[in-house]
């Protein structure tokens, strides 16, 4: 299974917007539709190598300063009729 491998800045959210969500049960953000600009893709092969660039770019100081997020995707299907598919290729 292959990995995309991404470092994305993390929107702010203001108390009000969080408040919102929590009361009303929805979501603050939705990935979907709004995701968070990228700074850096990855892609790899199978999880381990996902999981080593993953900890090599948590190591960036944005990152580690709570400005940018690493988030390590599947971008197969792990197998037929699997709820969360990323797109195949």
């Amino acid at each position: 299974m292959r990995f995309l491998i991404v470092r994305t800045e993390i929107r702010a959210a203001a108390d009000t917007d969080i408040a919102a969500a929590w009361a009303g049960g929805g979501r603050l953000r939705d990935e979907t539709n709004a995701p968070e600009p990228r700074r850096q893709v990855v892609h790899a092969e199978d999880r381990d190598a996902a999981l080593l660039l993953a900890r090599a770019l948590s190591t960036v100081g944005a990152v580690r300063a709570g400005r940018h997020r690493v988030k390590v995707l599947p971008i197969e299907e792990m197998h037929p009729g699997h709820p969360y598919q990323w797109g195949a290729s």
